[in-house]
């Protein structure tokens, strides 16, 4: 693949100081802007490049975080370092900056919760980050990261319906990206925004043959009634996981 747009960034990339831990200033300044409007701004990083195609499971965030995009960056200049093919540099990317912190925790309880263990016949969901990768795409709505006066951009103020550019990533770009993967993947939208955008791609027809878990909490620290929101939501989630369990081939389910 050619990556069109990471070869634009590269050359800002290959001047990054890896001697110091990367800073915010680092990774917003103007070499690494992809779009600004008013107090949004949209920066480039290097972790939604790969594209699992033969994933089981798809985990769609809103956007990528600072913490993600300070990850993404510190392991593809790793992986550069090490003189790796380039396609093998973004996939070691994908894999460290995929909701990467303490969601992933709360995300991985979930999951398990859900059923999706027993479906893949795999010990944990904590493997689909680990030894499991193979059968997991983590990626999201807006496929780049966004900042609303230098604080990560929550799906809120503005949304997502009301910003020219963020339409154009989650209602153009993310269904193409979906469609890119070998259905029947389980497509788990984190959180009421992502769930809005699937339903208006839904309405819109644009949401290729797979089976979405719409109602699943956001992981994230910050949402507070996350515990509650899924206690609510557990028993319409673990069935709509067994119902998509139960229309894969199982010789598809096995990495």
């Amino acid at each position: 693949m050619s990556h069109e747009r990471l070869q634009k960034f590269l050359p800002a990339i290959r001047t990054l100081d890896t001697d110091k831990p990367l800073t915010k200033h680092d990774l917003s300044a103007d070499s690494f802007l992809i779009k600004k409007d008013g107090g949004l701004g949209m920066y480039y990083a290097p972790h939604n490049e790969h594209i699992n195609i033969g994933a089981k499971v798809v985990i769609a965030g809103i956007t990528p975080g600072w913490h993600q995009m300070k990850t993404a960056y510190e392991q593809f200049i790793k992986s550069l370092a090490a003189d790796k093919p380039l396609e093998a540099c973004l996939k070691e990317t994908k894999q460290a900056a995929g909701f990467a912190g303490s969601m992933r925790k709360n995300l991985i309880n979930m999951l398990d919760k859900c059923g999706i263990p027993e479906v893949l016949d795999i010990p944990g969901s904590a493997d689909l980050f680990g030894i499991n990768r193979i059968l997991l795409h983590t990626t999201s709505i807006i496929k780049y990261p966004v900042f609303i006066k230098g604080k990560n951009y929550t799906g809120h103020q503005p949304s997502i319906d009301r910003s020219p550019i963020l339409q154009h990533y989650a209602y153009t770009e993310f269904p193409k990206e979906l469609a890119e993967i070998t259905p029947p993947a389980l497509v788990i939208p984190l959180g009421k925004t992502a769930d809005r955008v699937m339903s208006r791609l839904a309405k819109e027809h644009k949401l290729p043959d797979h089976s979405y878990l719409t109602g699943f909490p956001h992981p994230s620290g910050a949402n507070g009634h996350r515990v509650n929101q899924f206690r609510q939501q557990k028993v319409q989630l673990q069935a709509k996981v067994k119902t998509w369990g139960d229309g894969i081939p199982s010789s598809g389910i096995s990495p």
